[in-house]
């Protein structure tokens, strides 16, 4: 009888990955008739099939039960699906998955990651029979997917975002027409100072990439500001990389930079100068302190300064974070920032195929936080404001120096 056993349960491993569910009723029921008395009983044992499959397998074969043609069990067989036997499953699946603005405030699970095993915890809490492999074949069925936020919303969709790109457009080829500079101003995200990882991948030998800390924190090197003023036409840049804070003062010391290392020699006759700038941060539209430090800026350089910022939300649009942030990041990347020299070089050192040149220096002068502008400071700007949008369009003239 070992034998038989041991054949048993040879034919049963090699054929029952090929086969469907009736074929192995059928080969459990021919091994049970050729073993006769007792062969349901050593089926079962072997294979571990059933009793009443075994039997059904006989049956089918003696034709005592034929199936109708194309199916493999008969109509109404199997385990009932659990959506059947508890019909609230499926709406109470749906009720835990809503997003979180829509959903339950009492639910449990309002502020809980939403995993198969979590959702099929808090299912058996409301009485319901089922388990993480079924919710995920729920929610399978009904086109729900594992998915990451998607950036698409800029916030704050102005009604007049186009009309402001167009009066920017239109003023940038006005300056360019008369040979007078055009700018893009913005202050590059903070970068921490020391042996710290940095994103992207660089060539290097077979095993000799730089070795990182596990963990970042502000230690001796800090952190660092840089601030880039691009010249649209000329297609080349001067970066600050601050030391201290971002604020209007050191935003405004930027561009003061530029325009005595590059701008004045570039354009020695211009009395004009056109800044595309964020609504928000160090230069926003806002911002007292950017308005009163511009203003000392035109007073010294004798340029009348017109400023048009991006409408809320379009940062993105600036062409300094493309044509400038963009290939620093690139030139920098994997690399890491271990000092304030390695900063500035790597900047220094940015290139692009169209002919991009880059300047770096290092502002380690203090821009202290919290300042505060005094109204009469603000009433003493020459300052005229454009008839659409004067928040947004604005020219300052230099003052008369006493």
């Amino acid at each position: 009888m070992e034998d038989v056993e041991r054949g048993i349960r040879m034919r049963h491993e090699a054929l029952a990955p090929h086969l469907n569910e009736q074929q192995l009723r059928l080969l459990a029921g021919a091994e049970a008739n050729v073993i006769g008395h007792g062969g349901a009983s050593r089926v079962h044992f072997v294979t571990g099939a059933s009793f009443r499959t075994i039997h059904r397998g006989i049956a089918e074969l003696s034709g005592a039960e034929p199936l109708p043609d194309g199916r493999i069990r008969r109509p109404g067989a199997g385990r009932k699906k659990a959506e059947a036997n508890q019909p609230e499953l499926a709406a109470a699946l749906d009720r835990l998955i809503e997003p979180t603005t829509r959903g339950d405030p009492e639910s449990g699970l309002r502020w809980t990651c939403k995993s198969t095993r979590v959702l099929a915890a808090e299912l058996k809490k409301q009485g319901f029979v089922v388990g993480h492999v079924k919710v995920s074949e729920m929610l399978a069925a009904r086109d729900y997917s594992l998915q990451s936020n998607r950036k698409v919303l800029e916030g704050g969709d102005h009604p007049d975002r186009n009309d402001q790109f167009m009066a920017i457009d239109a003023q940038a080829k006005s300056f360019q027409a008369t040979g007078d500079p055009v700018v893009s101003v913005d202050a590059k995200k903070k970068e921490l100072i020391g042996n710290y990882k940095n994103a992207g991948r660089e060539w290097f030998p077979e095993g000799e990439a730089p070795e990182v800390g596990v963990y970042d924190f502000i230690g001796d090197g800090g952190k660092v500001t840089p601030y880039g003023v691009l010249d649209i036409g000329r297609n080349e840049a001067s970066v600050s990389v601050g030391t201290d804070h971002d604020t209007a003062a050191f935003a405004v010391a930027s561009i003061r930079n530029w325009w005595e290392t590059m701008g004045k020699p570039a354009y020695p006759a211009a009395k004009r100068l056109f800044i595309t700038a964020d609504g928000g941060g160090s230069n926003g539209s806002r911002n007292r302190l950017w308005k009163v430090e511009l203003q000392k800026f035109a007073t010294e350089s004798g340029l009348e300064i017109t400023v048009s910022h991006f409408p809320p939300g379009t940062s993105k649009w600036n062409k300094i974070e493309h044509r400038l942030f963009g290939r620093i990041t690139q030139n920098w990347r994997g690399r890491p920032l271990i000092s304030h020299e390695v900063v500035v070089g790597l900047i220094g050192a940015t290139t692009s195929t169209t002919g991009l040149r880059v300047q770096a220096g290092l502002d380690k002068r203090p821009y202290p936080t919290g300042q505060k502008v005094p109204d009469a400071d603000m009433a003493a700007l020459a300052i005229d404001r454009a008839d659409f949008h004067g928040e947004w369009n604005y020219t300052i003239a230099p003052r008369a120096q006493s």
